[in-house]
């Protein structure tokens, strides 16, 4: 059976944790928390990280890396953050010199994650890069790559596989108490009226699209619910709206697991869907919502329920995975996971691309 775990075992791309040195100031234990520089102050950082990394308890907001001047004396103002510490796209680099910074979190349009991970990298920074981690496999494989050469952590944002409800889902992969997984749904997508044209979701070279966007919580879902690999998939590409979006508005995707097992998965800028369910040889089990950012709750066919996680989502993912850089540990989600996702995301649109054909995975 090919498992998600000896996926990246297999795929040798995995250091060992000990390539991660333990700076001076955690051999004795955390005397301060990891300082986070957000790299990109848009919606994401500005709305959701920020606030939750004044939850945390083992990093926290130190820097930021921007191509807005005006919106550094927002930031400053609002969270006391040092004018040693603010930085551009252009003199990122200098990080290397900077003591008060250990991670960089990468939130930036999907085509720039790669350039601006391997600056983190290379000034000596552990890198948390939001999903998905880029849009080909060939620069995911160049982000890993830099940062082992470099001796940091490389951690995807996938807040869902740290989200406490999810991890229930992923246990009872294990477990099966309704018996042996037989086929999955999973559907993300929101309505996405396309009014701003120059915003990068719409744009395919910023790696736009719903598929980028929204369509790889459903590709991972399935992949954490069952905790198998694909080896094959089918997809095909809806544009009901071709004067808005140049990019997929809806893509439908059919993936093949070992043993017959099969999941039906759906993606889209045309309206709001958010649901995964797994039916089992003697039950069934699922989430609705799945992937929001608050209130992720579901059921099961024998009655009881899965209730909603009350804390920050955000703030335990971060957490998480400042703890794995104290401890010297391997993240909950490493670059590899985001990398299998990459893969299969180009055979989908291989797929959509030759009407529909049922594609091997390797």
């Amino acid at each position: 059976m090919i498992s998600r775990r000896n996926f990246i075992r297999q795929s040798g791309l995995v250091a060992a944790s000990s390539v991660f040195p333990i700076p001076e100031f955690l051999k004795s234990g955390p005397s301060r928390k990891l300082g986070v520089a957000l790299v990109g102050l848009g919606y994401y950082s500005r709305d959701l990280l920020a606030p939750a990394l004044q939850l945390t308890k083992y990093c926290e907001l130190r820097g930021i890396v921007t191509g807005t001047p005006s919106k550094i004396p927002v930031w400053q103002a609002k969270y006391g953050i040092a004018d040693r510490n603010v930085y551009n796209y252009e003199n990122m680099y200098q990080m290397v010199n900077n003591d008060d910074i250990d991670i960089v979190y990468i939130v930036l349009p999907n085509a720039m994650h790669k350039k601006y991970t391997i600056i983190g990298a290379e000034a000596g920074k552990h890198v948390w890069c939001e999903k998905p981690m880029a849009t080909t496999a060939k620069d995911c494989k160049a982000m890993i790559d830099s940062c082992r050469k470099n001796k940091v952590q490389l951690t995807i944002g996938y807040r869902m596989q740290h989200e406490p409800v999810t991890q229930e889902i992923i246990r009872m992969a294990g477990s099966r108490p309704f018996g042996r997984i037989e086929k999955l749904k999973a559907e993300a997508g929101f309505y996405n009226r396309g009014g701003d044209g120059s915003h990068w979701k719409l744009h395919p070279e910023l790696g736009g699209g719903a598929m980028f966007d929204m369509g790889v919580y459903p590709l991972n879902a399935v992949r954490y619910a069952t905790q198998m690999e694909p080896i094959s998939v089918s997809a095909r590409i809806e544009n009901s709206r071709p004067e808005l979006f140049k990019v997929d508005e809806t893509t439908f995707f059919e993936l093949e697991f070992p043993n017959g097992v099969m999941a039906k998965c759906k993606t889209s800028f045309a309206e709001n869907i958010n649901h995964l369910k797994i039916d089992c040889s003697s039950g069934w089990y699922e989430l609705r919502p799945f992937q929001s950012y608050s209130g992720v709750q579901g059921r099961t066919s024998s009655g009881s329920t899965f209730l909603p996680f009350s804390g920050n989502q955000q703030a335990k993912q971060m957490d998480d995975d400042a703890i794995a850089i104290i401890e010297n540990q391997d993240p909950v989600v490493p670059g590899e996971e985001g990398l299998r996702d990459i893969q299969i995301v180009e055979s989908i649109f291989k797929s959509a691309q030759s009407g529909g054909a049922r594609i091997l995975l390797s």
